[in-house]
């Protein structure tokens, strides 16, 4: 069996644990939110929606570009509230949750031409989980070829988009597939 690898060589200072500035006060923080997390503060500032990253949300989830990303286009899909464990989830979120994954992933495919994803849900500190008190799905675009000779010859991986191109175009698709809404936080419900 061969085994591909994915580098990300940029996400050395997350690992590393270096503190990033959180940007974008909310104006009201949502009940319960957790004020150091950056997923609460995401679903409490939709009027900093673009600088967060937050491409979609609705009053149970919220979808956000990884600001470490793997390849173009890895998003998160998160409750808006700071749940950290799969039992913590209501049967409505679940739902909501799981219907956004599908939702997401037809709009990656249909805006970066991704040919398959990885989806995954790591829980808990010893699983991986970069945000342990807030659960969260990725979505990890991927194309054939996308493990290719850059990240071996030079230690370089090749994303050919920027976040803040890349939110203009999710953002825009994201309304075309959800017409009722105009922005990202049209879709916002306090809580």
């Amino acid at each position: 069996m061969s085994h591909e690898t994915l580098w990300a060589p940029w996400r050395l200072g997350y690992v590393q644990g270096s503190v990033l500035e959180l940007p974008c006060e909310p104006l009201a923080w949502r009940t319960h939110a957790c004020h150091s997390c950056f997923l609460c503060r995401a679903a409490s500032a939709p009027e900093h929606a673009q600088a967060l990253g937050v491409v979609d949300s609705s009053p149970l989830s919220l979808v956000v570009l990884n600001r470490f990303p793997y390849s173009n286009g890895h998003v998160l899909v998160a409750p808006v509230d700071h749940l950290s464990t799969l039992e913590d989830l209501s049967d409505e979120v679940l739902l909501d949750l799981q219907k956004e994954l599908v939702r997401w992933c037809a709009i990656l495919k249909k805006v970066l031409g991704a040919e398959g994803f990885n989806i995954g849900l790591n829980l808990g500190t010893v699983s991986g989980a970069g945000v342990p008190g807030h659960l969260h799905w990725h979505i990890v675009p991927r194309w054939s070829g996308d493990v290719n000779f850059m990240p071996s010859i030079a230690g370089t991986r090749v994303l050919p988009q920027s976040l803040a191109t890349l939110w203009e175009s999710l953002t825009e698709a994201r309304c075309e597939s959800h017409p009722s809404s105009k922005n990202p936080s049209s879709l916002w419900a306090k809580g």
